[in-house]
């Protein structure tokens, strides 16, 4: 389904930064910031939250810093792109733990994937009892990021 753009004024999305910055900052905070009152800034959010621009507040974790240094990014072809076959591997890939993002792409692979690992033995592991069992998927094919070079958590609003 797609979801309608949201009107944004400038007190939005200057919350939406913050916020984004600093999804713990209190409302006092925020409304010092934006220079608006704090009922103000609670009712914004909130409506924020209802209209889905604020989907859920979580906490960046440094993936290094808990023992999933390797990212790898992996393309996936299917043996058939109908709609039943790409649920199916949809419905399947979300079991897969490692998964920490996946894509319906364009181009010649039906599904790019990044995932999150130990080392080249958890990938391996990974290819053989997770990714290469889910029916309908043809090809796998793996490539290692050697470096993060740009990763943002903030979106340019």
């Amino acid at each position: 389904m797609k979801k309608a753009a949201v009107d944004l004024d400038g007190f939005d999305r200057k919350l939406l930064h913050l916020l984004q910055r600093r999804g713990r900052a209190s409302y006092v905070e925020m409304a010092e910031a934006v220079n608006l009152s704090e009922s103000a800034c609670l009712r914004r959010v909130r409506a924020l939250e209802e209209a889905g621009v604020i989907g859920r507040y979580a906490a960046v974790i440094d993936e290094r810093a808990v023992g999933l240094p390797l990212s790898v990014f992996v393309t996936v072809t299917l043996s058939s792109q109908a709609e039943t076959a790409l649920s199916a591997f949809e419905k399947a890939i979300t079991n897969v733990r490692e998964v920490a993002e996946c894509y319906l792409m364009t181009g010649g692979s039906d599904y790019l994937l990044r995932l999150v690992v130990r080392d080249v033995d958890d990938l391996e592991r990974v290819h053989a009892q997770e990714l290469t069992r889910i029916p309908g998927v043809i090809r796998v094919s793996s490539s290692i990021a050697m470096r993060t070079v740009v990763k943002r958590a903030e979106l340019p609003l």
